[in-house]
């Protein structure tokens, strides 16, 4: 496949989307609001005013937004997706990279079936550093000769690239993913707030901590940027409250209890409460900071 769409093309999917154009893929996009198509634009990319227009152009069309009813819209809705297709073509694939319902995921892949279109869910992990360098982690549902056929694509962005099983095994991959980073946050916050509060240097302390067996991405990606006061956004409060919901919902119907999870959620929700839901979610080191009376960043 060398013709490709992408449709959202926010903190993630501008710099995947760059990255397709890097490497040579023809590239066609949409994104709802336009000017951020701006900067592909210039480099070489076509811009077209719907997704129906991009899945024309296309062999396989990636969709990067926000929640599930996104996801829908996108690719059912007025001028979506499915208005590009008669029935005819089995041609056109959908690759879905969004942190969506499981449940959902299987639904639209149904229904995608019904037209012919096959459907991967391929939801990522590792930011907007990941995405900038190319090196995510892409956990894929869907048909294993369908993955295979994309998979030159999916290599683009990909540092780690796994086929986990039938579709929305990604999306349930994804969930499990963001109960770990939820709760690596907290224990982040935490463990820096301890090394602040006894006069540690936090450079020191974070070199050796994540060298060792407390190590994490957050650890090294986040806790430099927490110690330096920079809360922006590489993935947004916001974001992970929602898929932490999706978790919930998941949980539910199994069953499960899951504490951690409960009070990370509660954590990150106190966030938002602070005006902080479009900051990084290593910005809940605020949530810290008023409780213990202590500021991680030295004082300007």
């Amino acid at each position: 496949m060398q013709r490709i769409g992408y449709i959202g093309l926010g903190i993630m999917g501008r710099p995947m989307a760059r990255n397709l154009l890097k490497a040579g893929f023809q590239l066609t996009v949409w994104n709802r609001t336009a000017e951020k198509s701006a900067e592909l634009a210039e480099a070489g990319a076509t811009v077209v005013e719907s997704p129906a227009e991009v899945a024309r152009a296309v062999e396989a069309v990636c969709i990067n937004v926000t929640d599930t009813p996104d996801v829908e819209q996108v690719i059912f809705g007025r001028r979506g997706i499915l208005e590009s297709n008669s029935g005819e073509s089995a041609d056109l694939l959908v690759i879905d990279h969004s942190t969506i319902s499981p449940s959902a995921t299987r639904q639209f892949a149904e229904r995608l079936a019904e037209r012919r279109i096959a459907m991967l869910d391929a939801p990522v992990s590792g930011g907007d550093i990941g995405a900038q360098r190319g090196q995510l982690s892409i956990m894929v549902g869907g048909d294993e000769a369908v993955f295979e056929r994309c998979r030159p694509t999916l290599e683009v962005n990909a540092g780690q690239l796994t086929h986990v099983g039938p579709i929305g095994s990604g999306q349930l991959t994804k969930a499990a993913n963001q109960v770990l980073c939820a709760v690596h946050m907290m224990a982040l916050c935490e463990a820096m707030m301890l090394a602040r509060a006894q006069g540690l240097d936090l450079s020191a302390m974070l070199q050796v901590t994540g060298a060792g067996a407390g190590g994490s991405w957050a650890l090294s990606n986040l806790g430099p940027k927490i110690a330096a006061g920079d809360i922006e956004p590489g993935f947004m409060i916001d974001l992970i409250l929602k898929d932490l919901e999706i978790v919930r919902d998941e949980a539910r119907q199994c069953g499960l209890p899951m504490p951690g999870l409960d009070l990370a959620a509660a954590m990150f929700r106190a966030a938002a409460k602070q005006g902080l839901g479009r900051k990084g979610t290593h910005a809940l080191c605020r949530v810290y900071e008023e409780l213990a009376g202590i500021r991680f960043a030295p004082s300007p």
